[in-house]
């Protein structure tokens, strides 16, 4: 993205963006110099581009997995800029017929996802906040492309560590599962810096001033969010321990930033 006078711009790109930042860190281009400056202070702290494309794989992962249990929808929250690999397209990979609804409460990502032309009747986007469940479980789009009452993978993939204690992350998951089919399933990835407590506490000053906050948590506060689901093998780990498909995956450096799981609804 060519860096363009601000005032012709319809969001603000003088304050990072936590979608935009996660999009350098990928080698996207759908960034800005604020994003850059404020990325470049978090990948002083760590191995912040590796951290990102192992979570970025552990989303293929789990979309694979989840459609080799024969699940063809997909609903995927805070979903960020389109990159490469993005779910539909992991997903169409193995049934052309699967559908896919990405929920971002970041006009931005709405706006590259059409400009991208990434939406067809199979595929859509909504503007909305997973902050607000029942917004998203009864929005008019999402209804049309997926049925509820199917199974569907539920992907809460780097979102829930923007969400305060306050705003209750752990009720979020259940309110957005709650009433999903047997057979569905969630995934979840999500920071932590149980490894790393001093670089964790410097990476949240620079995203307090950026769209979102960064709220670290530990393997505890992670295995809540599959209450109510039988979780998957070999359980909440780190994300390089989570059926690594290659030694990409099994020796990237900074696994251990990222908790990740896969859970079923009996």
């Amino acid at each position: 993205m060519t860096d363009q006078d601000p005032a012709h711009l319809p969001f603000d790109v003088t304050v990072p963006n936590a979608a935009r930042m996660y999009d350098y860190y990928l080698g996207g281009k759908n960034n800005y110099q604020v994003d850059r400056d404020a990325a470049e202070k978090i990948m002083a702290l760590g191995p912040s581009r590796s951290i990102c494309v192992a979570n970025r794989r552990f989303l293929g992962r789990a979309v694979r997995h989840a459609a080799a249990q024969g699940i063809r929808q997909f609903l995927d929250l805070g979903t960020g800029l389109p990159t490469q690999e993005n779910v539909h397209e992991v997903a169409k990979r193995q049934d052309p017929g699967a559908r896919v609804v990405y929920v971002d409460y970041d006009p931005v990502v709405r706006a590259h996802a059409q400009a991208l032309r990434m939406l067809d009747d199979t595929v859509t986007v909504i503007e909305q906040d997973v902050r607000e469940p029942e917004r998203v479980l009864g929005h008019a789009d999402l209804r049309k492309t997926i049925d509820l009452s199917r199974p569907v993978a539920v992907l809460f993939i780097a979102i829930l560590h923007c969400l305060t204690d306050d705003e209750d992350p752990w009720g979020v998951v259940r309110a957005l599962t709650g009433e999903l089919a047997p057979g569905s399933m969630i995934a979840v990835s999500h920071l932590t810096d149980d490894a790393h407590p001093e670089e964790g506490a410097a990476a949240r000053k620079v995203y307090d001033k950026a769209t979102a906050p960064l709220i670290h948590r530990s393997h505890a506060d992670v295995e809540r969010f599959f209450e109510g689901f039988e979780v998957l093998e070999p359980g909440v780990t780190r994300v390089n321990e989570w059926r690594p498909e290659d030694d990409l995956d099994r020796l990237r450096p900074g696994g251990e930033w990222f908790y990740v799981g896969m859970g079923r609804k009996i």
